[in-house]
């Protein structure tokens, strides 16, 4: 099954510093049939104005991983951890037994990043954070930029999870295939650029759930840059 949730149909929030779209529920958007994808429990696709972001505020037991599309995003936490994750690297905090954290835009233009939520395997972890860089030109693969899979490999970001965030640059005309296990999920966003999946065009920013697809085959129609969640169902 292949069912792609247009840009324009997904929820949305604006104040004076922040233009967000959910493509799940969250905060005062609630649609009973938009509240997951296996393990994968939020999806927030957010611009931040310069100078500006989320203050202190607390989580517990939830793996929060931010894609950062555009700028940069400053990270403080209770910890004592503070870093900048700049366009194209990724963030992971592992919420646990409970941490407190900060996210700025301390650029001079908006920031625009993908903020992703999922479900740890065990509560109560000890909390943490990490970042990590990696290469901005992927040659037409996905590359896994955190990973909690049984089997990962450890050059990915860890994940309390059994759960991988994957992206990739694809040029238009090139395709990619990832497979897909029994029993999992996958949700695909094209960041920029259109693709299609297995045939079914996808927009940019759209959000596309597959499930019981042993492959997925994904076509660039233009330059495209891809970030996938591959999770247990």
């Amino acid at each position: 099954m292949i069912h792609v949730q247009p840009f324009d149909r997904l929820g949305a929030f604006r104040n004076e510093w922040l233009n967000a779209r959910h493509h799940f529920s969250f905060g005062h958007y609630h649609d009973p049939a938009r509240m997951g994808a296996g393990g994968l429990r939020v999806w927030n696709d957010d611009e931040i104005a310069p100078g500006r972001g989320f203050e202190p505020h607390p989580h517990r037991d939830m793996e929060i991983i931010t894609y950062v599309r555009e700028g940069a995003i400053t990270h403080r936490d209770s910890l004592g951890n503070e870093g900048r994750t700049e366009a194209g690297d990724v963030q992971v905090m592992h919420a646990g037994s409970g941490i407190v954290h900060g996210e700025f835009n301390l650029e001079s233009k908006p920031t625009r990043i993908f903020q992703i939520w999922i479900q740890p395997n065990a509560r109560g972890v000890a909390p943490g954070w990490g970042a990590r860089s990696f290469p901005k030109d992927s040659h037409g693969t996905l590359t896994a930029l955190a990973d909690g899979r049984p089997g990962a490999d450890g050059s990915a970001l860890p994940l309390y999870a059994d759960a991988a965030v994957l992206a990739g640059t694809v040029r238009a005309g090139q395709s990619v295939r990832q497979t897909l296990a029994a029993g999992r999920v996958a949700y695909l966003v094209p960041a920029t650029g259109s693709i299609t999946v297995n045939g079914i065009a996808v927009a940019t920013r759209d959000g596309v759930t597959i499930s019981g697809e042993p492959a997925i085959d994904i076509v660039a129609i233009e330059d495209a840059e891809l970030v996938l969640v591959d999770v247990a169902g």
